[in-house]
């Protein structure tokens, strides 16, 4: 059994094995699916989540490791209506497929929190936060403007 803190809740996870991966409890044991499965091997970054504020893969993130650390998922990222970096996605028509988006929206908050306030980010800083972020639509040129919108608004 083990405690953890996702998106402010404490919830008991019924795993005996620390090794299970953090996206299977998240989505399995406590109904968490806005975390998406894509690769598994921590590639496609479709799985991300914040682990302690940094954005973290939870296909390869043991249970065992994140006991009494703050992990926010998708669902978490706020709690009053859309984040600026989710209006930011919806303005510029990033989704395709969406697949890939809540992955993307986690890192893309992650590194501009990350940032010094005020900081607009320059197109080859976002493009290497998001490097990590597989998106088979191949939006990334939206992706790209959503993430310097979104560093405009939080400014």
């Amino acid at each position: 059994m083990y405690t953890l803190n996702v998106n402010g809740i404490q919830h008991q996870a019924d795993v005996t094995d620390g090794n299970m991966p953090l996206l299977w409890v998240l989505r399995d044991e406590l109904g968490l699916r806005g975390t998406k499965f894509g690769c598994g091997m921590s590639l496609c970054g479709a799985c991300t989540v914040h682990l302690e504020g940094e954005a973290v893969r939870s296909c390869q993130t043991p249970i065992g490791s994140v006991e009494g650390k703050r992990v926010v998922t998708i669902e978490g990222l706020t709690a009053n209506g859309p984040h600026p970096v989710q209006r930011a996605w919806i303005a510029e028509n990033v989704p395709q497929c969406g697949y890939c988006q809540s992955g993307q929206i986690m890192s893309a908050t992650a590194f501009l929190k990350s940032l010094p306030r005020g900081k607009q980010p320059t197109v080859t800083e976002i493009d290497a936060a998001m490097a990590g972020n597989v998106c088979r639509c191949g939006t990334y040129a939206r992706i790209r403007v959503a993430v310097a919108d979104a560093a405009r608004a939080l400014a």
